[in-house]
């Protein structure tokens, strides 16, 4: 395994929050209970400077104040990275992209946390494997940060639980004290592969819960569906990386969960309004904020067809936002087929 002595001495580091959304606020007001300083690179300058006037992100999660001399800001991606250790990216999976772009500073030897609950769109790649195969960053050098936790809870200080996902266990470890305070619990595992595809998955199979309650379907309803959906993630996450795991974990079966059933939960709130009758592209029109689901579903539809697990579910939802089927007729085929 890779290991380095004089980096496991002073790692994390200097640590790096990589985004301006509710995902990225809520990660910075964890570290800072632990570090006594962070970087912080948002993209548009003006943010910047009423984050700055108002002590707060002026768009998310505002009712998390800061102490703003804690933190370094940067519109600079090439300046943050230069100066930083750790990278913590907690921007939506299509946008990544396009934010690496415009990076040429050496990504090599970063360590690099993924905070990112997608899968990249068009490469249907993993983040980790994108980092890995693209910026030539070890595979040991890349963690990946699974739930069950939603940004809003952790603004709120509710007891919430982490999963931190790294091919050497040891910086995982190492990891947790940083991911850890009175209100947030944090665990470790090598599962790198299954959580991230549990992580696509679960937002998936949340748009479907969203549009069978937009629907007026019931409790009854939807504890089948959550059965069979979590039997469709095992089967999947077998196939495409057979190491041994539970799928009953909080990482797999907790964060399913919680993004299916939750107030909170974009990808379920997406589905809701196509239950109701909004087509897609109104949907997606009055969100504020990205459906991961949404990409995730065409992804892994392309990666399935390698593997040709039989996912009755994930074929549901591809017919219902690529195939323009009628949700009705859709969802009602697929309870058929539940057990």
């Amino acid at each position: 395994m890779f290991r380095d002595k004089k980096d496991d001495m002073s790692f994390p580091g200097k640590m790096a929050i990589m985004g301006g959304g509710s995902w990225a606020t809520a990660l910075a007001k964890i570290i800072l209970s632990n570090q006594k300083h962070i970087y912080w690179y948002m993209r548009r300058p003006d943010q910047i400077e009423d984050f700055l006037k108002m002590k707060h992100n002026p768009s998310y999660l505002t009712n998390i104040l800061f102490d703003t001399k804690k933190i370094t800001f940067f519109s600079d991606i090439n300046e943050i990275i230069e100066q930083s250790d750790t990278l913590i990216f907690a921007t939506p999976s299509p946008f990544l992209k396009q934010h690496l772009s415009k990076v040429t500073a050496p990504l090599k030897d970063k360590f690099i946390i993924s905070a990112i609950k997608g899968i990249v769109p068009d490469e249907n790649m993993l983040i980790a494997d994108y980092f890995s195969e693209y910026y030539q960053v070890p595979k040991e050098r890349i963690t990946v940060i699974g739930g069950p936790c939603h940004a809003e809870e952790i603004s709120f200080e509710r007891l919430s639980y982490l999963t931190l996902a790294c091919r050497d266990i040891e910086k995982a470890k190492k990891l947790t004290t940083v991911f850890k305070n009175s209100y947030l619990k944090s665990s470790c595992s090598e599962d790198v592969e299954g959580i991230e595809y549990a992580s696509v998955l679960k937002n998936v199979y949340a748009i479907v819960a969203g549009v069978c309650h937009g629907m007026k379907y019931g409790d009854n309803f939807q504890a089948v569906f959550i059965s069979n959906a979590i039997e469709e993630m095992r089967k999947f996450v077998h196939a495409v990386h057979g190491l041994a795991r539970d799928i009953t974990d909080s990482a797999y079966l907790g964060d399913l969960l919680v993004t299916a059933y939750s107030r909170f939960s974009r990808n379920r709130t997406f589905g809701t309004m196509i239950g109701k009758g909004y087509s897609v592209k109104t949907a997606q029109l009055e969100m504020e904020m990205i459906a991961e689901g949404y990409y995730g579903t065409k992804c892994i539809h392309e990666i399935n067809e390698k593997y040709q697990v039989d996912m009755p579910i994930l074929d549901a939802l591809y017919a219902i936002l690529y195939e323009q089927k009628s949700p009705v007729t859709v969802i009602r085929q697929l309870s058929e087929t539940f057990k």
